[in-house]
């Protein structure tokens, strides 16, 4: 067979030559994008060139600090690596201006730094001691942000596709299962399915041809856990990919993939491009004699083609439904073949237990959840963004210590965890170990690892219909249960959102969602109504406000809202007529000012404009 090895030592070589070379790293994933990163690239680019500078431009995937971007790493010889945040083309410029030529870091840009400077190293672990990173564990993020995802020779560098010439090499493939259920390793896309249970059903399955299907379809508002693996790290995907087709004896491969991500796409195929022209994908794989491509399919934007069934149908070509299981895809999946189906996270764990052993995977986490897991950190939460910790961590841990807390000071509500399909967790359980079965007994899921935090100003009655209307829209209509029965939950919620449910609806929802969850032919249907399950249990007395009252505690939903004006306060400035669409408030300059209730469309633009709190809703 031939060996990764020499040309592993070349390449960290070469990369580690980068000690000797100032270095100058822009983040350019779809956050850093977003945000104004291609514009510090072109605009710090022009000032090296301009002055003929000796320093290295590197373009990144997400490093996780979503919050911060867009963001740059300054890199002198034999100093510690510099991160710099919140900068635009002119201070981008400035900050290395400065750094370069006076040898001082600019204070008000600085988020990090890590000693350890910039090296090749077999295993990272914590990038930077700071409270965002400090209590992670960088098992599947840990090359994203330090390599060029669009450079083979980078991931091979940081022990890249070494995984997959050890399973060739010197394990079988029922070998390589073992491994992995030894590992405890369970699905990260939904339920926590055991993944060597999975793979063993496939390998299990008759028939010389079987399918390895990737599930990248993240549909769930507040979800970029999988888009940023495959823009900061694809060939990690591939390389768990190609060890499951070893496993199971397939020789081909299918990544279905968000059409919205066209960067993910790119880097993709780019990379699928640079393995198969080194060997490493596609026939004779490394002189092992095993054969494995893989082929990029494009979703068309429909959030029930994450459910594995309709994702294949998607992918033959038919519109993307579910069916009724079993029999299950490991017996007759794609094209009527056993087929293995894991999300892009999944398949990401895959190389580094292979090349570092069950036993070091295994003691991370949980009694029955191991490893770490990726969490979008997304809401009222001051460090949105992505962030890797083992499995059994604290839900406070992760809201309060990476993500520094609820914005503005305000009063910690609840959490969504799991996207669209999962629960709401209130304050009193914040010290909850996050693992799959400490979840699902408090009414949620881990999901793909979503995670929405609320405050005091969240209105849940209100989040339930956002969802309920979510899942709803999506349905594909299939089954009777789903298709109704989610419309007949949003039309109750919407109606006590106005103000004109009675008591007797929240019997009627309770018994909807007992029968839609133990009905539906698929688990977007079988999980739509845990979000209001879960805001029932533990919000009860804001739908009894909303109910008896004809009040929203939260001031959120628009009819059952008053909007006042305090004379006290107001100093008529008339900044509220000028923003008012329809003409409601009424008054003098330096004069108090009045609303006509008639008129009020309750849209709050007055609240928001008004500098001196005269205006509220209540």
């Amino acid at each position: 067979m031939h060996s990764l090895e020499n040309m592993r030592l070349q390449f960290r070589e070469a990369y580690n030559e980068t000690k000797k070379q100032a270095r100058v790293i822009v983040g350019l994933g779809t956050c850093g994008i977003a945000a104004g990163g291609n514009k510090i690239w072109d605009q710090v680019g022009s000032y090296i060139q301009t002055c003929g500078l000796d320093i290295d431009m590197m373009s990144t995937g997400c490093i996780g600090m979503c919050y911060a971007e867009p963001l740059m790493e300054i890199h002198l010889p034999d100093q510690p690596r510099f991160i710099y945040g919140n900068l635009d083309p002119e201070a981008a410029v400035a900050v290395l201006k400065r750094h370069i030529e006076e040898d001082k870091i600019t204070p008000e840009y600085i988020l990090a730094q890590d000693p350890r400077g910039f090296t090749a190293a077999a295993n990272i672990d914590q990038l930077h001691d700071t409270p965002f990173y400090r209590g992670q564990s960088k098992n599947v993020l840990g090359r994203c942000g330090i390599i060029d995802p669009e450079q083979i020779v980078h991931y091979i560098a940081f022990d890249g596709y070494g995984a997959l010439e050890k399973a060739l090499s010197a394990m079988t493939p029922l070998q390589v299962i073992q491994e992995i259920s030894r590992a405890g390793l369970r699905g990260r896309g939904g339920g926590g399915f055991p993944t060597g249970r999975k793979w063993e059903a496939a390998h299990n399955s008759p028939g010389s041809k079987k399918y390895v299907v990737c599930n990248a379809d993240e549909g769930d508002p507040g979800a970029f856990m999988d888009r940023s693996i495959l823009e900061g790290d694809p060939h990690e995907l591939l390389e768990g990919m190609a060890i499951c087709g070893y496993a199971i004896g397939a020789d081909e491969g299918y990544i279905y993939v968000r059409a919205e991500y066209p960067l993910a796409i790119k880097r993709l195929q780019k990379a699928i491009n640079e393995a198969e022209g080194m060997g490493i994908l596609g026939n004779n794989i490394l002189g092992s004699g095993f054969d494995f491509r893989i082929q990029i399919v494009a979703g068309a934007g429909a959030f029930v083609c994450g459910e594995e069934t309709a994702l294949m149908h998607s992918i033959e070509g038919q519109r993307g439904m579910p069916r009724v299981r079993p029999p299950y895809p490991a017996q007759s999946g794609l094209w009527g073949k056993p087929t293995n189906i894991n999300n892009v996270e999944t398949y990401a764990n895959i190389p580094g237990i292979i090349r570092q052993g069950a036993d070091w995977f295994a003691s991370m986490g949980s009694e029955n959840s191991k490893g770490s897991k990726i969490f979008a950190l997304t809401g009222k939460i001051n460090r949105t963004g992505l962030a890797e910790v083992p499995i059994g961590v604290s839900l406070r841990d992760i809201v309060f210590t990476v993500g520094g807390g609820v914005q503005n000071q305000k009063k910690y509500k609840a959490v969504q965890i799991g996207g669209p399909s999962g629960g709401c967790i209130p304050e009193e359980f914040l010290d909850t170990p996050v693992d799959y079965d400490s979840l699902l007994e408090l009414g949620a899921m881990m999901g793909s690892g979503g995670l929405v935090v609320m405050d005091e100003d969240t209105c849940m009655v209100d989040v339930a219909r956002y969802f309920l209307h979510f899942t709803q829209e999506e349905s594909c209509g299939k089954c009777i249960p789903c298709r109704e029965g989610t419309m007949r939950m949003l039309q109750i919620l919407e109606k006590i959102c106005a103000g004109q449910g009675t008591p007797e609806d929240l019997d009627t929802l309770e018994s909807l969602c007992r029968v839609v969850q133990s009905t539906s032919l698929c688990g977007l249907g079988q999980s739509a109504p845990n979000p209001v399950q879960a805001t029932l249990r533990y919000f009860r007395s804001e739908y009894e406000a909303h109910i008896y009252d004809k009040k929203c505690p939260a001031g959120v939903c628009a009819d059952l809202l008053d909007i006042t004006i305090d004379a006290g306060k107001c100093k008529g400035c008339t900044l509220c007529i000028d923003v008012c669409p329809t003409g409601a408030i009424s008054g003098e300059r330096k004069t108090p000012h009045k609303i006509d209730a008639a008129l009020c469309i309750k849209c709050q633009a007055c609240i928001v404009k008004c500098k001196f709190g005269a205006i509220a809703a209540g």
